[in-house]
């Protein structure tokens, strides 16, 4: 702990011990889901990590201070107060000098949990390469903050509103280990097979763990994206997300809706189109992606520890 970063007081000491913790964004909660399922989806998340033995740390900004553990009355403030900034890399220093209250994105929530001294990350698609980014160049920063800090991120592929195949690409470019975690395709958020192949796999907590190892002991300075498909019995169809994505975009066009509008414009059309499918999907992947995040944190601890 310091002035700039608060770590609660379980995580410090399991970090100090050599035990296994896992990060968890605080976005999902301010931003990424409805009330009163955001609260509710976070709170699972904790407890599916702490099942497999590992320590939960929801990751935030609370007044300019960065926090590596919220408490369960802080988590109820992130799912029920409206105007908490949702922050990047970009808005970090900003928001601090403010002392703002901010929720931490993928990016954020990396760069923080890296800080800290967490290796394994949970959250449900990580940001890509928007569709038209070649006209508007809209690339997320988690992309490049995967490819500079040194946490595995456990995800369910990408959000399948991106450009994915560009998305991959982009990542190969960035020296970015994409791994699929019992899967050779790539996943596509609700969608456990996108056509997209991979060329790594892993199977088991273990095997995770020491390609984790190598990789560091190798210096490289990436993360790597641990690709683990949504739960079979939650997962959609390809052909009908595609369908409902297709026309979320000409909605999106048709309103005039650019921008930073785009994104949670599109995911409100799923969940619509969807009749509420593609946010049990959604809840259901997160749950999933931090039990297995946890698993491997364990792994990972016991590898470092032999």
């Amino acid at each position: 702990m310091n002035s700039s970063l608060f770590i609660r007081e379980d995580v410090a000491a399991a970090l100090q011990a050599g035990r296994p913790v896992v990060a968890l964004e605080s976005t999902v909660i301010a931003h990424g889901l409805p009330r009163p399922q955001n609260l509710e989806t976070a709170l699972a998340m904790e407890a599916a990590v702490r099942a497999e033995g590992a320590i939960p740390a929801t990751i935030a900004i609370l007044e300019g201070r960065l926090v590596a553990g919220l408490s369960s009355e802080q988590l109820a403030t992130f799912a029920t107060t409206d105007g908490i900034v949702k922050v990047s890399r970009a808005h970090l220093a900003a928001v601090r000098a403010a002392k703002q209250t901010g929720a931490t994105t993928v990016a954020a929530t990396m760069l923080i949990a890296a800080r800290a001294g967490i290796r394994v990350f949970a959250t449900g698609g990580i940001g890509g390469v928007h569709r038209g980014a070649e006209l508007s160049f809209d690339i997320s920063a988690d992309l490049p903050e995967i490819a500079r800090t040194p946490v595995a991120v456990v995800c369910a592929g990408a959000k399948a509103i991106l450009d994915l195949p560009r998305t991959l690409e982009l990542l190969e470019t960035l020296g970015v280990p994409v791994v699929g975690y019992g899967t050779n395709q790539f996943p596509a958020f609700y969608v456990a097979d996108s056509g997209l192949p991979l060329q790594a796999r892993v199977d088991a907590p273990a095997e995770a763990a020491r390609l984790m190892q190598v990789h560091w002991e190798m210096e490289l300075p990436s993360g790597i994206v641990f690709c683990n498909p949504p739960p079979a019995a939650s997962a959609l169809g390809k052909q009908e997300v595609d369908e409902w994505i297709a026309e979320a975009l000409q909605s999106a066009a048709a309103a005039g809706i650019r921008g930073k509008a785009v994104t949670p414009y599109l995911l409100d059309h799923l969940a619509k189109a969807s009749r509420g499918q593609t946010l049990k999907t959604n809840i259901a992947l997160l749950v999933h992606n931090a039990r297995v995040a946890a698993q491997i944190a364990k792994a990972y601890s016991a590898l470092k520890s032999a």
